[in-house]
């Protein structure tokens, strides 16, 4: 079991930044990909940003350029540090924790970008 607690979003300007945190407990954290998804209101989940146990980072189109997502197994945590953000980047966003035989799920947080 692995429990997942996602921290950091807010309400930001079009241009701005944030940078999510999640904070992960109760299993080894080093042996679990880790995801980014998003929700935007009205449609589909959508991946947003994934890193491998070997810290390889895949990014959907629409972020890439934008958004970084990074892994400190130390802490036991995973960022998504997110720049240039947009009115379309408006979503409530997930943290997945991913093994062959499981997914964990954080509660989400919500990410506003409006002026």
């Amino acid at each position: 079991q692995v429990q997942l607690v996602e921290s950091g979003g807010g309400l930001v300007q079009p241009g701005g930044s944030l940078r999510l945190s999640c904070a992960a407990s109760g299993s080894i954290f080093s042996i679990y990909a880790m995801n980014w998804y998003r929700r935007a209101p009205g449609k589909q989940r959508e991946l947003v940003a994934a890193i491998t146990t070997g810290s390889i980072t895949n990014y959907s189109d629409s972020v890439k350029g934008r958004f970084t997502i990074s892994r400190d197994n130390a802490k036991n945590t995973v960022y998504l540090q997110m720049n240039s953000l947009k009115p379309e980047d408006t979503a409530v966003y997930y943290c997945n924790a991913h093994y062959p035989s499981a997914d964990y799920w954080g509660q989400g947080t919500q990410v506003t970008v409006s002026s």
